[in-house]
């Protein structure tokens, strides 16, 4: 598996998850599921989207969920053939929109009727949120996701199109992509003004903790304790005694 081979050949503490294709189409597509287990009895999951462009899920996030009672699942959206080998030799082109829905689709589906999750909570960092984002919106009456956490998306075209995502969405973003920048003949509005994801929308902005490295503790201790309180108002008794 392409995942395990790139994390120095060990699974890390994740085992592979067979999840069936949502279509014969998609046999050949369908996305990489590694799961890490809490260690508490729980029926709640967070299913996190690895895209070509990102950096691998960072531990200390994994850890914070793990250790709040939620099962932790990656699925790799790049294209499986040929990870092992070096980036130069990979396929370049990667899996379609549909592809990568029909992906989701199946993962989430086995995660609640093969796994027994009641909740789900999709997360994604820079270029993954934007599919996030997407199937969320395509996927709005169906049920699959129970919430969806952004961090620092990497929206781009998206600005020009409006989503409408039924679940609530959480947006962590750097403070200083929320401040206008002048010049000459530019004046940049921030995502917040300019994106459209539907009416259960919280947009956080945080001055550092958002690029996924495990460096200072205190850099990332704003991130989880903000993640944690925003979790926390949609949940209650000991769901949200945990997350706090």
């Amino acid at each position: 598996m392409g995942l395990t081979t790139e994390r120095d050949g060990t699974a890390g503490g994740y085992e592979a998850v067979p999840v069936p294709p949502a279509t014969d189409a998609a046999a050949e597509s369908g996305p990489a599921v590694l799961r890490r287990r809490s260690a508490l009895p729980t029926r709640r999951s967070v299913l996190y989207l690895h895209c070509a462009k990102d950096t691998f899920v960072p531990e200390d996030l994994v850890s914070w969920y793990t250790e709040r009672g939620f099962h932790f699942y990656v699925a790799d959206l790049r294209p499986q053939e040929g990870l092992d080998r070096p980036a130069r030799r990979r396929r370049r082109k990667g899996p379609s929109q549909s592809e990568r829905f029909a992906g989701l689709d199946s993962a989430c589906r086995h995660l609640r009727e093969a796994e027994g999750s009641e909740m789900i909570l999709v997360s994604a960092h820079s270029a993954g949120a934007l599919t996030a984002a997407q199937w969320c919106d395509a996927r709005r009456d169906d049920g699959l996701a129970d919430a969806l956490i952004l961090s620092s998306p990497a929206f781009g075209r998206q600005r020009r199109k409006g989503l409408n995502i039924a679940c609530p969405v959480l947006v962590m973003c750097s403070a200083e992509d929320g401040k206008a920048r002048r010049g000459p003949r530019l004046r940049r509005r921030s995502d917040e003004a300019t994106v459209r994801l539907g009416p259960h929308v919280t947009w956080l902005r945080l001055e550092d903790g958002l690029d996924g490295s495990e460096g200072d503790a205190g850099d990332r201790r704003n991130f989880f304790d903000e993640m944690g309180r925003w979790l926390g108002a949609y949940m209650y008794g000991q769901v949200r005694d945990q997350l706090l």
